[in-house]
């Protein structure tokens, strides 16, 4: 409603299409439909200054992307007015699409701007930014040590080694373990270049590895931090969620309380289903995942513990304080999901189906007790 007002009192919407070395801008006065353009390197100051001189109470807006919130936060500083648009939700008219170039792309932004047609994206502070990167170096080392894993293995492959080593049970033991790396200690090859190879394969991983471990750390550390403290706690109250999980969770909230609802949240990380509808019929598809994909993951994944987990509250570890009120909370959200879970799964609906429509309560819960703890800091 505020950013409404806004709107309303200003007359004058700049579009901005940020690339990583330049900036195109597009002033559209909507009294008057005039347009006015000017190409800028990635200046902050120089957009500022033409803005300004535009109409000194001018509104900007750029579309969310790789470039962050960084031209955001240095045109604030300057004091420019400007707002983040939810890429996801700005759909162009399909003429509009096949005359793309950086100048219509920057006016069609100002025009949805002027009409009350931008979702605005949450810029999250300087605090917050930063926690969310760590954890994002942290998802981008599981990547990278998941690929320095399958490097070695397929050069393994090439040679005919598969670890298959059994327990006396005759069960296989898995890759990975202790008795995988003793294995990979008592190979050798006859070509001096093939064990070079493999050298570099083994140190790639154990480096992975190492770097893993080193961001886990660090998370852990911004987790314990008093902003964060209590809601991660809370949070590890649901089960699959652990303390890494909770910090993802936190971090790229960063406030529970700026969504409206549970299923504003859920809808956030793309969970939510589709629709398709047309008269009396109406018809619902799979997820939307238009919202945050790194945490959709996250959640997806934590939910594949309700295939197995127990309805029983999950007990405390050394040093965890959750909100009291969150923690049983988050108990009733463990029986619910456990029996969601299972009622799915009785209906015959396939598991990965019965995983989503999980997380996607699972979010719920998330965001209630991550609420919950926030508003007793």
């Amino acid at each position: 409603m505020e950013g409404a007002l806004m709107t309303m009192n200003v007359t004058t919407f700049v579009g901005l299409d940020v690339h990583a070395r330049s900036i195109k801008a597009v002033a559209l006065d909507a009294m008057t439909g005039e347009v006015k353009s000017a190409t800028f390197g990635y200046d902050a100051c120089a957009v500022a200054e033409w803005t300004r001189s535009v109409d000194p109470a001018a509104r900007c807006v750029y579309e969310s992307g790789v470039t962050g919130f960084d031209l955001q936060k240095k045109l604030a500083a300057l004091g420019v007015d400007c707002v983040i648009g939810a890429v996801s939700k700005m759909i162009k008219p399909a003429a509009d699409r096949r005359r793309k170039n950086d100048r219509n792309d920057a006016e069609f932004l100002a025009r949805m701007l002027s009409v009350g047609n931008v979702v605005e994206v949450w810029v999250p502070d300087d605090e917050c930014e930063a926690a969310r990167d760590l954890v994002r170096a942290l998802d981008d080392a599981r990547e990278d040590l998941r690929r320095q894993k399958q490097r070695l293995s397929k050069f393994l492959l090439r040679h005919g080694l598969v670890f298959d080593e059994r327990t006396p049970s005759g069960q296989r033991k898995g890759n990975w373990t202790g008795a995988y790396w003793s294995w990979i200690s008592s190979i050798s090859f006859a070509e001096k270049a093939d064990n070079d190879a493999f050298a570099f394969y083994v140190d790639a991983v154990r480096q992975a590895e190492e770097d893993k471990r080193r961001l886990e750390k660090l998370v852990a550390g911004e987790a314990a931090k008093p902003r964060w403290r209590k809601r991660v706690d809370s949070l590890r109250c649901l089960k699959g969620v652990d303390v890494m999980t909770a910090a993802d969770i936190v971090f790229e909230a960063g406030e529970f309380s700026r969504f409206r609802n549970a299923r504003s949240f859920a809808a956030w990380l793309g969970l939510t289903p589709s629709e398709h509808s047309s008269e009396e019929k109406v018809a619902q598809g799979g997820i939307t995942k238009a919202g945050n994909k790194h945490l959709r993951r996250v959640v997806v994944e934590a939910a594949w513990h309700y295939l197995s987990a127990s309805p029983h509250s999950k007990g405390l570890t050394p040093g965890q304080v959750p909100d009291p009120a969150a923690r049983r909370h988050a108990s009733k959200g463990v029986r619910r999901l456990v029996e969601r879970r299972a009622a799915l799964l009785e209906r015959g609906v396939h598991k990965n189906k019965a995983n989503v429509a999980t997380a996607r309560e699972l979010a719920c819960w998330c965001w209630a007790v991550g609420l919950m703890a926030e508003r007793a800091r």
